[in-house]
């Protein structure tokens, strides 16, 4: 004897064994024995075979008229095996009994299970009027999804893709009609769909879809500002000094000045002075709400996109020949020893007298002419003499605390690229690629001066318990990142007690925060807690830190990927083949060039030490996953010695990963099953 039974809404049979009041032992036709419920049975039978009677039970369902059936089934509860009796015939069978059960169970838009057994119940007419209505629509995505497939696989690309691309190569919705399309002429053509977009034309160029990619993520409203005026500042009293910024040419945000006094009389003072939009914008104000927007400027070879709109930063840059607002940090030191006697803040206008450029005078302001080994034939010689002695002083004391020196063994690079421009660039010009070696004359200067001003001012504020955004370190050693909180903590990468950004206003949404925060302190002291715009424990204060440290990362990022983009373009256009680097990760099988700022995959330096210096063959360039496809020719050096610079491997290697897409081609299986339900 055999038994038909329900299992879940599935037709399953096979030989009875044993037979309970409740229960029945089955043997299915695979040797499996299941114990099932008197009340999932559907039929017993001797012949012919369970896999027989199921088989013409499925071919008859499959002409089933559902609309038919529906019209003359009772209203109340009823037996598919009385039902099928009206629709076929009296004499109906097993296997048309079993028939309709299967069309029943596959229709639950017509037809409601009523409990097992074989009991089921019409569905209300607008329940079965509102579920054709969806396989209608599910037919017609379908077939228009078979549509946009084709159009990709014949290298067209719809307009419904192309108006959504890169949602659909970034944030994609995996149920969407346009994914579908994607991931299934992905796999007929047996293309990635980055080649397949790209040959379909939804990706005009690769700097286009970096760079629209980035406005997609970051900047969906576009990079233009509303119409904004920057607010006058009421009037301050004028500095006693000379100040001169350092800069390059290129630079429109000029936030720092510095400038000397008192030079020979043995007693100096020595100004860093910083740009004070906050003095203008106030919290919460229009301006405030797009600085928070955007968090930073952002850089990239040819083009930026900057925090403030332009005529506000022009209202405030400190650019020569006017007096300008300022943030001043004076400290008075003893000119033979350089001690520092005292330090004073305050809030004044600035007169700039010159805007020095570093690719000016990099070549002229040499650490010989600063220390009177050579002629210093250049303005402001005597006062640069001072600040680049009280630089190395104060480096000298922050490597003392830090344990050990800062190394640079791998220089600054810089992009130009061919041509003025209005708009960012296309990413057909020429780029040139230049090498500044870190740690020059001037740099060291503007960076030891903002450095004493960030952690002279960090730790101001946490003496009058003015909170603030810092940067800490709590160690050098290894996986021990810089973080950022709301404490004065030290800073063990700079050697330092305490890190407040509070040098870049103009380009810096921490700085400004900061300023506001300096602003209070300078103007009421010991009580400055009491009326500075965030006060302790302030939330707000913890989701613009979060806000920026997201953002910040972002950027910065997005500024890698893409000069490494003009760094493969570089390659490109100089015809370059090979290239000498060293081995920087041999587990990644990564190295670094040593001529450009770019680390990438070869092919046989797995087994080489870390700084071993080899010859590479480039073998490919992909400019849209920016990628560089290499391998090893023959080796130059021994390794040489681990320097700080391991420190940022984990990035660098992150940076040398291809772009990939949030497009998975296993989805298929998903989207076939979505077509097939409807």
């Amino acid at each position: 004897m055999h038994g038909l039974y329900d299992d879940s809404g599935k037709l399953q049979g096979g030989r009875i064994l044993s037979e309970a009041d409740a229960t029945l032992q089955i043997e299915l036709d695979s040797g499996k024995r299941v114990k099932i419920k008197q009340a999932q049975l559907l039929a017993k039978f001797d012949k012919p075979g369970p896999a027989a009677l199921i088989q013409a039970a499925q071919t008859l369902a499959q002409g089933f008229d559902l609309d038919l059936a529906w019209e003359f089934a009772p209203e109340g509860d009823f037996g598919h095996a009385d039902l099928a009796r009206d629709y076929f015939s009296a004499s109906a069978g097993l296997d048309h009994e079993l028939a309709c059960w299967l069309a029943l169970t596959g229709a639950p838009h017509y037809f409601r299970r009523a409990g097992k057994g074989g009991q089921f119940k019409k569905a209300p007419q607008e329940q079965v009027q509102a579920a054709l209505a969806g396989l209608e629509k599910r037919r017609l995505q379908n077939l228009q999804i078979e549509q946009w497939t084709a159009e990709l696989v014949a290298g067209r690309c719809p307009e419904a893709l192309q108006a959504h691309i890169y949602k659909l190569l970034f944030k994609p919705d995996k149920n969407g009609p346009e994914y579908k399309a994607l991931v299934q002429a992905a796999l007929q053509s047996k293309r990635a769909p980055l080649d397949l977009l790209q040959t379909a034309g939804a990706i005009t160029s690769p700097y286009s879809f970096h760079w629209q990619r980035f406005l997609f993520e970051h900047f969906p409203k576009g990079t233009g500002f509303q119409p904004l005026e920057a607010p006058a500042i009421d009037a301050l009293p004028r500095a006693n000094v000379a100040a001169f910024s350092i800069d390059d040419s290129s630079t429109t945000e000029i936030d720092d000045a510095l400038s000397v006094q008192g030079l020979g009389s043995g007693t100096v003072t020595f100004g860093v002075h910083i740009a004070a939009p906050g003095l203008a914008i106030a919290p919460g104000s229009a301006l405030d709400q797009v600085a928070r927007t955007r968090l930073s400027t952002v850089y990239m070879p040819g083009w930026k996109i900057t925090m403030l709109p332009d005529s506000v930063v022009q209202a405030y840059t400190l650019v020569e020949g006017r007096d300008c607002p300022a943030l001043s940090l004076y400290v008075t030191l003893d000119e033979a020893t350089l001690e520092v006697k005292a330090t004073e803040s305050r809030i004044e206008q600035v007169p700039i007298v010159a805007n020095l450029r570093h690719d000016q005078l990099d070549g002229i302001v040499t650490e010989a002419s600063l220390t009177g080994e050579a002629p210093a034939d250049y303005p402001f010689a005597t006062e640069l003499a001072f600040a680049h002695r009280l630089a190395r002083h104060l480096k000298a004391g922050r490597e003392a605390v830090r344990g050990k020196p800062e190394t640079f063994n791998r220089p600054d690079y810089s992009f130009k690229l061919d041509g003025e421009r209005d708009a960012p660039p296309t990413g057909d010009e020429t780029v040139h690629i230049g090498v500044r070696a870190r740690g020059t004359a001037l740099d060291l200067i503007v960076a030891e001066a903002m450095i004493l001003a960030n952690s002279t001012w960090g730790l101001w504020l946490g003496e009058l318990g003015v909170p603030a955004l810092y940067r800490s370190q709590a160690s050098l050693a290894p996986g021990i990142k810089v973080r950022m909180g709301v404490k004065p903590l030290p800073h063990a990468g700079m050697g330092v007690a305490a890190y407040a950004w509070s040098t870049s206003p103009l380009r810096r949404y921490v700085d400004l925060v900061n300023q506001w925060q300096l602003i209070a302190a300078i103007r009421h002291g010991r009580t400055a807690a009491l009326v500075a715009p965030f006060k302790p424990k302030d939330a707000e204060l913890f989701a613009i830190l979060s806000s920026f440290d997201a953002a910040y990362t972002a950027y910065n990022g997005f500024q890698q990927q893409i000069e490494r983009y003009w760094c493969l373009r570089h390659l490109q256009q100089t015809g370059t083949s090979t290239l000498t680097a060293s081995v920087m990760r041999n587990d990644l099988g990564l190295v670094r060039a040593d001529t450009l700022p770019l680390v990438f995959k070869t092919l046989g330096v797995e087994a080489l030490a870390r700084g071993e210096a080899v010859r590479v063959q480039i073998t490919g360039v992909d400019l849209l996953t920016l990628d560089l496809h290499a391998r090893l020719l023959e080796r130059l050096a021994a390794p040489a010695a681990p320097s700080d610079d391991a420190e940022d491997d984990d990035e660098a290697a992150q940076a040398a990963t291809p772009i990939t897409v949030a497009v998975d081609l296993t989805d298929a299986q998903a989207a076939d099953s979505g077509g097939a339900a409807g």
